[in-house]
């Protein structure tokens, strides 16, 4: 047990234009604009696919953020009105688009109604897919983002278990199903007309992650964002009571959300840690079991490497039986350990010229010695390799007197290699805490290697400031572990691909 066993943690600042710090992304971006860019970042050059009212229902949006979207009416941090896209991130968001690409309703009905998940699903994705891939190889105005913007039907029956109301069923007009194509898969036909057939079964249920995962295929590679209609026009989708069919959040915090990650995935990072321990890798391990996979246990894994700049790379590794079924834990053996590993270490040097002096491994189970010794074999000698196990805890909670929770911030130390920390809890800045329950801990091990457990603490509570995908205060999860499911689901919705390069992690999320 240590001396001191219960820590605070100062929260993570962070540092926006011209150096300036602050601990709050809305403030920093809105008072001191985004970290200056290598190159004079331009007008944010972005297209648009979707029918013709969806297209209208953006391009009114878009119009919105342009200008001054007012906030809720709140005395905590956390509410900001939004001041408008140009005034926060010093950079154009045009009124029309580079691109606007248009989908029929009744073509998205023909492919998303057909019976057959699997085949509506695939059919579905290639009303947008195609489009997107056409323009990218036959127009010349590059694309930095694409948003594809869906009707609520296709987030309704695009997903897996989706089930297709009897009167607007379509039958399958292919002979080959599920069973036919994994043996297909396995095994390919003499008949190419049987392989085609078989195609839409090797991709995942999800029009979000299969688009996603189609649109990262062969050379031309397109970073999506998927918008619901629902989301940038609740007051145009109705009950019959005139409520919203659905609950949102209020339009500025949208505002804010969406187009931070509209400027991280077109420009360049809005923010950085203002505080960070040079030259060391974080490595967040992603498994995920594959779609189309023939045999039990068949699972992909990659790697999300995070430098202390801020900066991802996303590795897809090897194809294996890696999901144990005594223990339902993922662990590589040792070759395939070693040759995911050694694609982050050269990813690293390429990205900095040297290898880094600490490689710290973040994973929600523990390492097997196989793995271990895999990982170990191609990590430099001047580089300290750690493992730690991160996952969320209910096992221990912590109380404070009077009416707020915990701080975030908040640690246990239990020994000297292991902790609770809450990187959820109340806030000061925010003068509240962003949740309902009593907040729980992440539990942290450090399992091999050797580390200062709270210089790995501050780390992981850096490691929650670096969610691009929002403009949030702190997320209650690493950036190696947050986005692990997501990532994962775009890794295996489709045919695992040999030799793919190294994707920024803007394409995964």
């Amino acid at each position: 047990m240590a001396d001191h066993p219960l820590e605070y943690l100062d929260e993570p600042s962070l540092s926006f234009g011209a150096g300036q710090r602050l601990e709050s992304p809305k403030d920093g971006l809105f008072m001191f604009g985004p970290l200056a860019q290598d190159q004079a970042p331009g007008d944010v050059r972005y297209g648009v696919v979707g029918t013709e009212a969806g297209i209208k229902l953006f391009r009114a949006w878009i119009k919105a953020v342009r200008s001054f979207v007012p906030g809720m009416t709140s005395e905590s941090a956390q509410h900001r009105p939004f001041p408008g896209f140009a005034e926060v991130f010093g950079v154009g968001l045009p009124e029309s688009p580079l691109a606007t690409l248009v989908v029929k309703d009744d073509e998205i009905d023909t492919a998303l109604m057909i019976a057959d998940r699997h085949l509506a699903v695939y059919r579905t994705v290639e009303v947008y897919a195609s489009r997107i891939a056409r323009y990218m190889s036959e127009e010349e105005q590059a694309i930095a983002v694409w948003f594809v913007v869906v009707p609520e039907r296709i987030y309704t029956f695009g997903r897996p278990q989706s089930v297709i109301p009897l009167q607007l069923r379509r039958k399958s007009d292919v002979l080959v199903d599920s069973r036919m194509a994994k043996s297909i898969a396995k095994t390919p036909s003499l008949f190419e007309e049987d392989n085609a057939a078989a195609e839409p079964y090797l991709y995942e249920v999800n029009f979000h992650n299969q688009l996603k995962a189609r649109l990262l295929e062969g050379s031309n590679r397109a970073v999506v964002q998927v918008v619901r209609e629902t989301a940038i026009a609740p007051e145009t989708f109705l009950t019959s009571d005139g409520r919203p069919i659905r609950r949102v959040q209020d339009a500025a915090t949208i505002a804010w959300n969406l187009c931070t990650t509209t400027y991280f995935k077109a420009i360049g990072r809005p923010w950085k840690l203002a505080r960070v321990r040079e030259n060391v890798c974080y490595v967040g391990l992603v498994f995920k079991k594959l779609v189309s996979a023939a045999e039990e246990g068949q699972a992909c894994c990659g790697a999300q490497m995070f430098l202390d700049s801020g900066d991802g790379l996303v590795f897809k590794g090897a194809v294996g039986p890696w999901r144990s079924a005594q223990t339902h834990e993922y662990h590589l053996n040792r070759a395939s350990a070693a040759e995911l590993m050694e694609l982050v270490v050269r990813g690293y040097k390429d990205w900095h010229g040297r290898a880094p002096a600490e490689l710290f491994i973040h994973a929600p189970s523990s390492f097997n010695d196989e793995e271990w010794a895999g990982f170990s074999s191609v990590v430099p000698g001047e580089t300290r390799l750690v493992g730690v196990r991160i996952r969320e805890s209910n096992g221990l909670k912590l109380y404070r007197p009077g009416q707020n929770p915990v701080l975030r911030g908040t640690a246990y130390l239990q020994s000297s290699r292991a902790a609770f920390l809450w990187t959820r809890g109340y806030v000061p800045y925010l003068k509240t805490y962003p949740g309902r329950e009593a907040p729980n801990p992440l539990r942290v091990d450090v399992l091999r290697g050797d580390a200062a457990l709270k210089t790995v603490l501050e780390d992981v509570l850096n490691l929650t400031k670096l969610n691009f995908n929002a403009c949030i205060y702190g997320d209650g999860l690493p950036v190696t572990l947050r986005f692990a499911d997501a990532v994962g689901e775009i890794l295996t919705a489709g045919p695992v691909q040999k030799n793919q390069p190294p994707l920024p992690f803007k394409h995964y999320i």
